[in-house]
C-alpha cells in the first residue's frame, strides 16, 4: 500500500491516481495523518503544496521516523523537503516555473535512469535546492538542461527518491514510467 501525505495542494489527487495505476493510495492531509494507515504502508509520498519545508514540520518528523524503513518518495514540495530534512538550504529561484515544461537530463551513473537520458518534464515551483549540497547517500541524478537546476535525486541505499518536477502533470512525458521504475526497485 501506499500512503500519500497531502500538503494542501490541488496536485494531490492527480499524484493518488496516478500512483493508484500501481498499489492501493490512502491519502491524508499532513494535519489528519492516520497512524496506524501509515504503519501498513509499504511507500509513502510527499506531495507537492504551498510553501516552504520549514512549515511542514510533522512532515518532518514523520520522515526522519521512517527513513531507511519504508520507501519514500518527495514530489516537488515533498523533494525539498526531503532535502530540508537531510540539512539542505531550499531557495527561492530567479525564475517561476509555474506551467512550465523543461528538458531534463539523467546525470548520474547510478541513476535508475540511464545517463543521458532526457525527459520532458511540467514544473510548478518558485523555490530550489541550493548548491552544492553534499551528502553521501543522495544523488542528483537529472538536471534542467537550461538552468542546469537540480530535478531529482536518489538514495538508493535507504530507497528515498525525489522529483522537483511534476511525474503526474500531462506536460510530463513519461512520468507513469518515471514512478513505476521506482515503484519496481
Amino acid at each position: 500500500m501506499i500512503y500519500v501525505i497531502d500538503h494542501n495542494d490541488s496536485f494531490t489527487h492527480n499524484v493518488v491516481h496516478q500512483f493508484s495505476l500501481f498499489d492501493k493510495v490512502i491519502c491524508h492531509n499532513y494535519n489528519t495523518i492516520n497512524k496506524s494507515e501509515l504503519e501498513k504502508a509499504s511507500v509513502i509520498v510527499f506531495s507537492p503544496g504551498p510553501g516552504n519545508p520549514k512549515n511542514y514540520p510533522l512532515t518532518s518528523k514523520i520522515y526522519n521516523k521512517f527513513k531507511g524503513k519504508k520507501k519514500i518518495i518527495g514530489i516537488c514540495l515533498g523533494f525539498q523537503q526531503i532535502l530540508y530534512c537531510e540539512g539542505a538550504q531550499i531557495i527561492e529561484q530567479k525564475k517561476i516555473y509555474h506551467g512550465f515544461q523543461s528538458s531534463v537530463r539523467v546525470v548520474n551513473d547510478k541513476s535508475l535512469f540511464k545517463k543521458g537520458s532526457n525527459f520532458k518534464v511540467g514544473r510548478y515551483h518558485s523555490l530550489k535546492l541550493k548548491e552544492p549540497f553534499k551528502n553521501d547517500n543522495f544523488e542528483i541524478t537529472m538536471r534542467c538542461l537550461i538552468s542546469n537546476t537540480a530535478m531529482s535525486f536518489e538514495n538508493n541505499n535507504d530507497k528515498i527518491y525525489g522529483f522537483q518536477f511534476h511525474p503526474e502533470s500531462f506536460l510530463t512525458i513519461n512520468g507513469n514510467f518515471l514512478i513505476k521504475k521506482i515503484l519496481s526497485t
